[in-house]
């Protein structure tokens, strides 16, 4: 069930983002529920990898640099997606920010 939900915030995120911003297109609504599913299989392989490898970055600044590891992960699946395109860095890091209220709003609250 975690992972749904991680999955609903992640298409959600990027959808929402589409609209407010010009920079990310978005082809179809496939390529949509494809991104979502290749983010959270890079999530799932690649983002524990590098968190591990900035893990000193992210101790100094207490945990902040997490947001660009997974703007990292969101450029990645961006390349591995047709029809989508995230437009840049900055589109991803607020793609990333997005996603993480989202997740948060999202789950269960136990």
């Amino acid at each position: 069930m975690k992972l749904f939900v991680k999955y609903i915030s992640i298409v959600l995120a990027i959808y929402l983002l589409s609209l407010v911003l010009n920079t990310i297109y978005i082809g179809s609504f496939g390529s949509l529920l494809i991104m979502g599913m290749v983010l959270l299989l890079v999530n799932l392989i690649l983002k524990p990898i590098l968190m591990l490898i900035t893990l000193p970055v992210n101790l100094l600044t207490l945990g902040l640099f997490s947001f660009v590891v997974n703007a990292w992960t969101i450029m990645i699946a961006d390349y591995f997606v047709e029809n989508i395109s995230m437009g840049g860095f900055m589109n991803s890091l607020l793609a990333a920010f997005i996603i993480a209220i989202l997740n948060n709003l999202l789950k269960d609250k136990d």
